[in-house]
């Protein structure tokens, strides 16, 4: 049984931080682990992602220079440092984990974590 549990969201001021975590559970080892968020009446987008071998990342240009994502292979967990927030990044964040499978694409979800910024 694959589970995502996200942490570290809340409420904060506008310039403030936050950290996410996401802790993955289960007997894989994903290929790429990443974070989205989606606000009230909005789609979900793409905010980082990490490739857990290698550890390369990519993040939306919304937030380049803000928030970083980094993970801890040996606990299965990634987090999302997010610095000098501001209330357009309000939202759920949903931790996303792909694992690659002879060419199948499977996507797994966190249940989301709320983040408010304040103004």
């Amino acid at each position: 049984q694959v589970q995502l549990v996200e942490s570290g969201g809340g409420l904060v001021q506008a310039g403030g931080s936050l950290r996410l975590s996401c802790a993955a559970s289960g007997f894989f080892r994903f290929n790429v682990i990443g974070w989205y968020r989606q606000a009230p009446g909005e789609q979900r987008e793409l905010v980082a992602t990490i490739i857990t071998s290698g550890g390369t990342t990519n993040y939306a240009d919304s937030v380049k220079g803000r928030f970083t994502i980094s993970r801890d292979n040996a606990k299965n967990t990634v987090y999302l440092q997010m610095n000098s927030l501001k209330p357009e990044d309000t939202g759920v964040y949903y931790c996303n984990a792909v694992l690659l499978i002879m060419g199948s694409r499977h996507d797994y979800w966190g249940q989301g974590t709320q983040v408010t910024v304040s103004s």
